[in-house]
């Protein structure tokens, strides 16, 4: 069936309401022209209604009108299997309408409240994304500022922050992690979970957070969901490396429309094929539903969720690196999800809205000594987390001003029941703690000097009644200010500087000692103070150049005890298993600081491109109170994405990525080898008196992809290569400690000492080349 190509025939539509961004008052005689084709567009109707009809293909679009702010839609992708929906609300111009000019928003990314550090993401640059593999997590390893451990996982390092210093919201509700197999208390995990068929744009602050978003440090996540269609049902089917999934939408009824996505893994048949020493397998869901009530009410529900399986494959190759992994990898399985409503009322000058959502999770580990199940468990572990959350918000322009204010409650429960066994101590316990948390913020904003000048302060408080130092709002008063001076209506100079807090993790507040003390009771908000300035160009033909310069400061960052010795909380977080479920011993300070420069192509002419470096240097202070690097200090990061739109439906990109090598802590040998510890311990115990005191090779990857469409009649195909590591390139990974053993594989005495076992550094190296044959089928 791929051999006929589509009919010079078809059409396809775009269509869609254009509306008062505040009020949602639809806008008459707006002016919609497609970009770069002057002679094809439309007026919007009485009702504020669109419909453009051209070939199948990428488009983008612009919206003008006087009176209101221009705004332009870019790289829309639209087939003839159903008409592509672009909504879009236009802001009011609040300066003087003496001299109205009408001309294509060149100011791709900036808003009052946060002129710095946003980007934003289109869906088809996530699915065309080469080595992205429509996996989101990976598709913003191409902006500045972001880097990633040098593995499989998707670990997410925000201008040298630790990875769970991170937020993300779906439509406005707030999810804890967006991978499957997260590290309970980070972050990360090697798969995405969020369904980009769902997906209309993606905002990423890397910095100036605006102060209804709470609890981060380094960056906040807006992923914005698509409407399911009003029409008719519709279905996208889709089979890659990994995973099948399948996305349905529809109407339900004539005021409400629904997606629905579930998605099965086939990893753990492809791993024991492969004869991988792991077996990973998930499942997920997702969903949205939409009524609008009328013009001024609307409610959206929206749900996520995953189960996700962790197995050990005992038939693999005996190698030295299979027989490592076996002996230190948990297996585990996870339960979450995430649900939520959204009710927002318009008035005549704003809206409100009110949010209620509850997520959860179940974590389990367990581990036997030597893998056999008769010498007893060393691991047998079980936690939960739940929070339920309210948050009511009112935006409103209020004459020249901007405002919006709002209040946050939130009920949080953990419990564990742990037993590891360790050296220098074993954690026995079992834990369960209840607390409120509760938040006020507030943001005004307003343009100066006829759209040249614009100003905005924020602030924002967090507390809760886990203890008494930390119930307090005043203690967390969290201002904000940001600024921006634009020179043209191309250049201008942006700055924000701000006080954030952020909650250490509940691994780390619910941690109790053999006797069930609540060992950490005296914890800190972690305090993060920023400083960003940057300039900005933007040409007329969606081209964006951005220099950014920042500064962040932390304080109060826990150090906990790590078996003999002690480690800032902020060194951990990219791997597998359970983060900060130790005793906190005392409190670091940290710093990072640098540089990032940014130019960006949207789709234009067919051509797009990324071009991101980032110079930065991250570190935390030691035990000893003297700064050192911090485990995410790569200290360069460059990204070169580009692709090109072809004829009859072909595309092709490529995706470059270097870094510089990222800081490990060496292991102290003597330690790991004595046989009280690696019987119950049986990998390297670090030297935390080299903290970070050595450095991986340099690490870069290449990564290609090829899109090829056909469009039929009633139904749609994508076909797609994606490669990651195209160059084959190796790179050296940490070496860890293994034990020597004899031929019949008993392990060896250290000479003259038979309390030691002999041990040696095992080096690995990673790198493997990840073809990817796609199919994605839509109708």
């Amino acid at each position: 069936m791929f051999t006929y190509s589509s009919s010079n025939a078809q059409t396809a539509v775009i269509k869609g309401t254009v509306t008062n961004g505040l009020s949602n008052i639809p806008l008459p005689g707006v002016s919609v022209m497609v970009i770069n084709q002057s002679s094809i567009g439309t007026i919007t109707d009485s009702l504020g209604n669109y419909k453009i009809v051209l070939k199948p293909g990428n488009f983008g679009l612009s919206f003008s009108k006087i009176g209101f702010k221009s705004k332009s839609s870019l790289d829309i992708q639209v087939n003839n299997v159903k008409a592509t929906i672009v909504d879009i609300a236009l802001d009011e111009e609040v300066a003087s309408l003496n001299e109205v000019k009408i001309t294509a928003s060149s100011r791709l990314n900036k808003t009052l409240e946060s002129p710095v550090s946003l980007r934003s993401i289109g869906v088809s640059e996530i699915k065309r994304n080469p080595g992205g593999n429509r996996d989101i997590s990976k598709v913003i390893q191409s902006l500045p500022g972001v880097s990633a451990p040098v593995s499989f996982r998707n670990d997410i390092i925000i201008r040298g922050g630790a990875p769970n210093e991170n937020r993300f919201y779906l439509d406005g509700i707030e999810i804890p992690n967006i991978n499957h197999f997260a590290t309970q208390g980070s972050s990360g995990g090697p798969v995405g979970l969020i369904n980009v068929d769902f997906v209309k744009e993606v905002n990423f602050y890397s910095g100036a957070f605006p102060s209804n978003r709470g609890n981060a440090l380094s960056s906040v996540f807006e992923f914005n969901q698509k409407n399911g269609r009003s029409d008719r049902m519709g279905a996208t089917l889709t089979i890659g490396s990994s995973d099948f999934g399948a996305t349905i939408e529809g109407p339900l009824g004539s005021k409400t429309t629904y997606l629905a996505s579930y998605r099965y893994s086939y990893l753990q048949g492809l791993f024991k094929l492969l004869k991988l020493p792991f077996l990973p397998s998930y499942q997920d869901f997702q969903f949205k539903v939409k009524t609008k009530f009328d013009n001024k009410n609307e409610l959206t529900l929206i749900g996520l969720g995953a189960l996700d399986k962790f197995k050990l494959n005992f038939g693999t190759d005996p190698t030295e690196e299979n027989q490592y992994i076996l002996a230190t990898i948990p297996t585990n399985d996870q339960k979450n999800y995430s649900v939520g409503a959204v009710y927002k009322h318009f008035g005549q000058h704003g809206f409100s809205q009110v949010v209620i959502s509850r997520s959860y999770l179940d974590n389990g580990a367990q581990k036997f000594r030597d893998n056999d199940e008769s010498l007893g468990q060393t691991l047998n572990y079980r936690s939960a987390e739940a929070e339920n959350k309210f948050r009511f918000e009112h935006t409103e322009q209020a004459g020249n001003y901007r405002v919006n204010f709002g209040t946050g409650e939130e009920t949080a429960s953990y419990s564990t029941n742990t037993f590891n066994l360790l050296p220098f101590g074993n954690h026995i316990y079992q834990s369960k703690i209840n607390f409120f948390k509760y938040n006020l913020f507030g943001q005004i904003s307003r343009i100066f000097f006829d759209n040249k000048l614009s100003l905005s302060f924020g602030a924002r408080a967090d507390a809760n009644n886990y203890s008494s130092r930390m119930n307090n709002l005043l203690k967390t008063f969290s201002p904000r200010f940001s600024a921006s001076y634009n020179f043209t209506d191309q250049f201008s100079i942006n700055f924000n500087t701000g006080i954030y807090y952020q909650l250490p993790a509940y691994t780390v507040m619910g941690y109790r000692d053999s006797t069930n003390r609540l060992v950490n009771r005296d914890v800190n908000y972690i305090e993060n103070k920023q400083l960003v300035l940057g300039f900005e160009y933007n040409t007329l033909k969606n081209t964006r150049f951005t220099v950014e310069g920042f500064y962040k400061h932390y304080k109060h960052y826990p150090v906990i005890r790590q078996l003999n010795d002690s480690i800032p909380l902020a060194n951990l977080g990219a791997d597998f298993g359970v983060i900060g479920n130790d005793a906190v011993v005392g409190e670091s300070n940290g710093r990072s600081y640098g540089v990032e420069f940014f130019a960006q192509q949207k789709l234009n002419k067919g051509f797009y491109g990324i071009f991101a470096l980032t110079l930065f240097k991250s570190e935390f202070q030691n035990k000893n109170g003297t700064y050192v690097q911090s485990s995410w200090n790569s200290r360069y990061i460059l990204s070169m994405t580009a692709g090109k739109i072809l004829k009859r439906n072909w595309e092709i990109g490529a995706k470059f990525r270097f870094t510089g090598g990222s800081p490990y802590t060496p292991y102290d040998q003597q330690l790991s080898s004595l046989k009280t510890n690696y019987s119950t311990y049986p990998q390297g115990i670090f030297n935390y008196s080299q903290l970070n005191g050595r450095v991986l090779d340099p690490f870069y990857q290449l990564d290609a992809r090829v899109d090829k469409k056909y469009y039929f009649k009633h139904y749609t195909f994508n076909v797609y290569f994606d490669i990651q590591n195209l160059t084959a390139h190796t790179y050296k990974e940490q070496p860890v400690v293994v034990a020597v053993k004899d031929a019949s594989g008993n392990l060896q005495d250290q000479p003259g000492d038979p309390s030691h076992i002999q041990t040696k550094l095992l080096n690995r190296k990673g790198g493997n080349v990840q073809p990817t044959l796609g199919v994605i089928f839509e109708f």
